[in-house]
């Protein structure tokens, strides 16, 4: 597996562990649309949370939630508006958990909700 392959696994869990330690409810873990993947969906109470992870080691490439650009965002309500029409889900909102560290050590972990174009 390649590095980038690891972080992101490592990034994943992490940003899972977080959710799951706060109450939401992890219902799936890279769910695959014809639009792309959800790195996780969760619930909190009556919301679907759709979730797109992103991990980093180093600033170097910037913050993590730098990556979320405006053709990305464009993609993920793609994803997540098709897996809402299949899954029948009616109340749902974007986020995005930027976790930086790297595996061994306990990351930290922002958590953007709610975002929209």
């Amino acid at each position: 597996m390649k590095h980038n392959q690891e972080i992101g696994k490592w990034g994943e869990q992490a940003a899972a562990d977080y959710l799951s330690q706060r109450g939401y409810q992890i219902l799936d873990k890279n769910a695959r649309t014809p639009f792309g993947e959800i790195d996780l969906v969760a619930r909190l109470e009556t919301v679907t949370i759709f979730v797109e992870v992103k991990a980093r080691t180093t600033r170097s490439f910037g913050l993590p939630e730098a990556a979320i650009t405006p053709r990305k965002l464009a993609h993920m309500l793609a994803c997540a508006g098709h897996y809402a029409a299949e899954h029948e889900i009616d109340h749902w909102q974007l986020d995005v958990l930027a976790v930086e560290g790297r595996p061994g050590l306990v990351p930290s972990i922002e958590h953007f909700e709610n975002i929209s174009a």
